[in-house]
């Protein structure tokens, strides 16, 4: 086992405190707004060795992928960790993005590759060759806008918010002409029309959403029912990005709202943006990121439109299972990941680590023992470390004489689901 030093990725968006006050940490006086915990050669963990220098965990990794991820790991996903934990704390919305499938995501890379476009050129959309589907587990409160609702219920919303905007003496007809095309027939051809009219901008979306947000701003709370809550989160989505096409597609977006120890996945295709909470994030490891707003960042509009999936969906929840000794586990549709929540109170029996090849740990609270036949690794609040898969079984002791209780969180595959 590997005891791991994480990187903090201070992205603007990210709040200033949550971070460090979950982990004990002092704080670092910017924003802090995505914990890294993996291999990603992006930012990759370093792993601490005994007797020799500490090396970043993708280095080590290569020197023997079947000890380190197991065979299965290897031949299912290739000799790289498949997974990317993150501790994620968002303080303002985050853009508006949708994730490439594998096929996508290996021919953007690869396309990119022989452009002769440079891997970090702020223009390029494919970081890397692998495909990004995830899981968002709410720590806090958390807010996101996840994939889209009826075209029915955006069309309600759209002739509600021009009323709303008529009645404050402003024009209208952009926003008519949108509740117009989610009218059509053919509900994904409503939902492409609408969101293509919205996300190529230009003065007349910039003008309609700046009347929207001033409009619901001065309106009476009750004027805004039976749409108070998307439309209050479109006012909040405006006064950090003013003019952006975003804030409008919102409204056609699912508002959800996670109490903590809830969790919800994302799907390639799946357009999304996390708004505001602190969470255990976890996916295939990969940074692609097509992005369609609320963002200073590049934006690829034929690309994207390539990429959504027009059609809508339920809010994607994923329920609480129950393993061993009845820790919770999360497991997604994916086979790269799926996530551990152990809570052990003081003096209780230790519980085995649901583990399939290779996993990493995180503390938040408390501190407890990691215990395999090959060795034993102490963490406390903040710590994290790195599973080989060859140290396995592995058990998890709450501390003696703790004054609180300990709870960590684990990420594995899910090749044996």
């Amino acid at each position: 086992m590997y005891q791991l030093e994480n990187v903090l990725r201070p992205y603007a968006w990210g709040s200033t405190t949550a971070i460090s006050a979950l982990l004990g940490t002092p704080a670092s006086g910017g924003p802090e707004a995505e914990l890294w915990i993996g291999a990603h050669p992006g930012a990759p963990s370093v792993a601490s060795r005994a007797g020799a220098a500490p090396l970043a965990l993708d280095a080590l990794i290569s020197e023997d992928p079947e000890h380190f991820l197991g065979a299965e790991s290897v031949a299912a996903f290739g000799p790289r960790l498949p997974f990317l934990g993150k501790l994620l704390a968002a303080d303002r919305p985050l853009s508006l993005q949708v994730h490439p499938s594998l096929e996508q995501a290996r021919a953007g890379f690869a396309l990119e590759n022989a452009a002769g476009v440079a891997p970090d050129a702020p223009e390029r959309n494919y970081r890397d060759d692998n495909h990004k589907p995830e899981m968002i587990f709410a720590l806090t409160p958390f807010q996101a806008l996840c994939g889209f609702r009826p075209a029915a219920e955006s069309r309600a919303a759209f002739e509600h918010l021009a009323g709303l905007v008529e009645a404050s003496g402003a024009e209208a007809s952009a926003l008519r002409d949108v509740a117009g095309e989610l009218s059509a027939p053919d509900e994904s051809a409503a939902l492409r029309g609408a969101f293509s009219t919205l996300i190529a901008g230009g003065g007349g979306v910039t003008a309609a959403v700046s009347a929207a947000v001033k409009a619901v701003a001065g309106a009476p709370s009750g004027s805004l029912e039976p749409h108070a809550a998307e439309l209050s989160a479109m006012l909040g989505i405006g006064r950090e990005y003013p003019g952006d096409p975003g804030v409008l597609i919102s409204l056609m977006l699912n508002l959800v709202s996670l109490a903590p120890g809830e969790a919800i996945y994302l799907p390639a295709g799946n357009i999304h943006a996390y708004l505001k909470g602190l969470g255990v994030e976890v996916m295939a490891s990969s940074d692609n990121v097509l992005r369609g707003g609320l963002t200073p960042k590049h934006i690829d509009i034929p690309e994207l439109m390539k990429t959504v999936e027009f059609a809508p969906i339920g809010v994607p929840r994923v329920e609480a299972g129950t393993s061993v000794l009845g820790q919770e586990l999360y497991v997604p549709p994916f086979r790269e990941f799926r996530l551990q929540r152990i809570e052990l109170a003081p003096g209780a029996e230790p519980v085995p680590l649901a583990q399939s090849g290779p996993a990493v740990v995180v503390v938040v609270s408390g501190a407890v023992l990691l215990d395999s036949p090959k060795s034993e690794l102490r963490l406390v609040r903040g710590g994290s470390a790195f599973i080989p898969a060859a140290e396995n079984p592995v058990m998890v002791h709450a501390e003696s004489g703790a004054s609180e209780d300990s709870v960590a969180f684990a990420i594995t595959t899910s090749l044996e689901s």
